[in-house]
């Protein structure tokens, strides 16, 4: 599989010697039967057509000194294009669009973007150790704000911002050279550089030494960041950036590949038993570093900074905002691998959670799985308590139950989904569904016992029994009455209404 199509430029037909002649027919014969380092899942024309092009390309190269021309392969998250298998360097054209969009942020929640391509992160380049890129930046027509890009992987001033500023409607080019190999994020730099970046203008380029990468199985693109709006995680509608927030680094949503549940559910990435997976992850910031883990995996080998170093089994790696890492890793058993920002909260409430499905044949000597369960309650233990503090939050009162529903929903994203999921579903023999939950439309106001006071001991919830601890959760009356009224008005539980004076009853 190769990165680019070629084609011989300049268009007139060059001459060559006998020597240059019997160069070009041993360098198509060997072109024949080239080593392919494409993933499994991937597939590209190698035909006699294009392999041919390619040494052609080659063979002009030694013949004038000039480079061939290429255009290079651009690829939305978390695809990457495929390795590179020239031995030569090109001048590889790259043409890229700026653009403003409404995107989904969360279920129910919409962002108005700044994109490079039309999706966060922006596309991923792969370029070789010595290429020449000459790039074409557009901005488009309906963008209400000039754009620009520095690429971290640029020796010059500004990383090409200066170059590339471009107002809406026009394209700006430029010209760079490859000097280092290594893993480099981009992002849009004009001012406020910062409200750019929290807009979502970031993405990779992979400069690949020139011995190339060793070769893998399986190479996928995922990128952290950090969004502000104006209302909290998970409040409905359009919700516009909040400058205040991002000076204050308070951020509502951390995200791999621009918005919740992007590596998850049918998006999660796919893998087998025995293959070799490599990530190359990002950090476009603008504020937080991540603490980059992968429940249930120790990095082979990680390229720290997305430099030249290796290290070598590792839990989690740490990638500065504007910072990158390459990290490998050989899969053993079958199973969900959890990608997290081990700042375990982002994971978990904010939304910088991913998984990587991994299919195959059971090993019990490396993994055996549960084999025994009971409970373990000292005498004397009590279910603790979530989220008690001394200043109480101020109190938004719902009007009617359809506010009352919309508020929940939120307040259930917060403190209920990462044991409950967003669907309600639960999580077999550890966390009861909540949804089509005969244990809930039984008697409702048993949500309000356990949010008040926790949960303990054997419960049985659609023929299921569960023995787990729930921890008391600290919410006023109001948010108790709306995240129950929501939890009993979703996925086919059979409705009804609680109040905070129902609340306030339960408590005493």
């Amino acid at each position: 599989m190769r990165l680019f199509n070629s084609t011989s430029s300049p268009n007139k037909s060059p001459t060559y010697s006998k020597l240059a002649l019997a160069c070009l027919l041993a360098l198509s014969t060997a072109a024949m039967v080239g080593c392919d380092k494409s993933n499994p899942d991937q597939t590209d024309a190698t035909n006699d057509e294009k392999t041919q092009a390619e040494t052609d390309a080659k063979a002009k190269t030694t013949a004038d000194g000039e480079l061939p021309v290429i255009e290079g392969i651009l690829t939305h998250a978390p695809d990457v294009p495929p390795p590179i298998d020239r031995d030569y360097p090109a001048k590889v054209v790259v043409k890229m669009e700026t653009v403003e969009k409404t995107m989904r942020l969360a279920d129910g929640v919409e962002y108005n973007f700044w994109t490079f391509g039309g999706q966060v992160p922006g596309q991923f380049m792969r370029v070789r150790e010595g290429d020449e890129i000459e790039f074409h930046l557009s901005n488009h027509p309906d963008s209400k704000m000039p754009h620009n890009i520095d690429l971290h992987a640029v020796t010059g001033p500004g990383g090409g911002a200066a170059s590339s500023f471009t107002s809406p409607g026009y394209t700006s080019e430029f010209n760079f050279k490859a000097l280092k190999p290594g893993l480099y994020v981009y992002h849009c730099a004009v001012a406020p550089v910062g409200m750019h970046i929290a807009n979502g203008m970031y993405g990779l380029i992979l400069v690949e030494p020139e011995e190339g990468l060793s070769k893998v199985d399986r190479e996928f693109y995922v990128m952290q960041g950090d969004f502000y709006t104006k209302g909290d995680y998970g409040d409905k509608g359009v919700q516009p950036f909040d400058m205040e927030k991002a000076v204050k680094e308070q951020a509502d949503y951390v995200l791999f590949n621009g918005s919740v549940g992007a590596l998850t559910g049918e998006n999660s990435l796919k893998a087998k038993v025995g293959e070799t997976v490599r990530l190359f992850v990002g950090n476009g910031g603008p504020n937080l570093v991540s603490s980059f883990h992968v429940i249930g995996e120790i990095f082979d080998k990680v390229n720290a900074e997305g430099g030249s170093v290796e290290n070598h089994n590792v839990q989690t790696t740490l990638i500065p905002a504007g910072g990158a890492a390459i990290t490998e890793f050989k899969v053993d058993v079958p199973g969900e691998l959890v990608m997290v920002d081990h700042s375990i909260f982002r994971a978990f409430n904010k939304g910088a959670l991913g998984i990587i499905d991994v299919e195959g044949p059971e090993d019990a000597k490396i993994y055996s799985g549960k084999v025994n369960e009971s409970v373990y309650l000292p005498e004397g233990s009590a279910a603790q308590s979530l989220g008690k503090t001394n200043a109480p939050a101020p109190v938004v009162t719902a009007a009617n139950k359809q506010e009352r529903i919309k508020m929940g929903e939120s307040i259930y994203a917060s403190n209920c989904a990462a044991c409950h999921q967003l669907n309600g579903a639960g999580i077999p023999k550890a966390f009861p569904p909540l949804a089509k939950s005969d244990y809930l439309n039984k008697d409702p106001k048993r949500a309000i016992d356990a949010i008040l006071n926790g949960l303990t001991g054997k419960i049985t919830v659609n023929g299921e029994e569960y023995d787990s601890v729930m921890p008391a959760v600290a919410l006023d009356d109001e948010k108790v009455a709306n995240v129950v009224t929501y939890i009993i008005n979703s996925w086919d539980n059979k409705g009804g209404e609680i109040t905070p004076a129902d609340v306030k009853a339960a408590r005493k």
